[in-house]
């Protein structure tokens, strides 16, 4: 429900990327709110508005036409090589309004944090890695926060990314 009221509020068209299983439970979940939402395999059965589609469909959009994107479970951008991640990173790095939302976030994967910034266009994960980490020894995959800079990396973290929890993370009753 909270991506789909956030591509409700974006100034344009916008494409939900989700799991296939996922993708036509985004609609149904739509329907509930009274957002309407439409899955398409392809580009020709899209429609102003919202768009849903599984990430194996991704080749079959035109990015350009979308004013917006939503990954629903986008720890997908995990795998720091994988050639899912960076299709995605590339697909979409000129989509003014960009979401990412996991209800599985892996906060102490440093590389899972550094491809949601890059997705997002605050920093690519090459640049959070040279200011907020050193490499560790001879394994090319190892790294570690500076000791100096891990409130500041946290802090920086924090200034593009929110998890939250449950309702009173955002000040409401917890009851229900």
């Amino acid at each position: 429900p909270m991506q789909l009221e956030w591509a409700r509020h974006v100034p344009g068209d916008v494409l939900i990327l989700a799991p296939l299983a996922v993708a036509t439970q985004t609609v149904r979940e739509g329907e509930k709110f009274g957002i309407k939402a439409r899955y398409c395999r392809d580009d020709s059965e899209v429609e102003p508005g919202i768009t849903v589609a599984n990430y194996e469909m991704l080749d079959h959009f035109d990015p350009s036409r979308f004013a917006g994107v939503v990954l629903d479970e986008s720890s997908i951008l995990k795998a720091y090589d994988g050639k899912t991640r960076t299709q995605i990173i590339d697909t979409f790095k000129n989509t003014p309004f960009r979401l990412a939302c996991t209800a599985t976030p892996a906060p102490n994967d440093y590389m899972e944090l550094g491809n949601h910034a890059e997705f997002l266009g605050v920093m690519t994960r090459e640049e959070m890695l040279a200011m907020f980490f050193v490499h560790d020894g001879g394994e090319t995959q190892k790294w570690r926060i500076k000791g100096h800079a891990e409130d500041v990396f946290w802090k920086w973290v924090s200034s593009w990314a929110v998890m939250i929890r449950k309702p009173s993370d955002l000040g409401y009753a917890n009851d229900g």
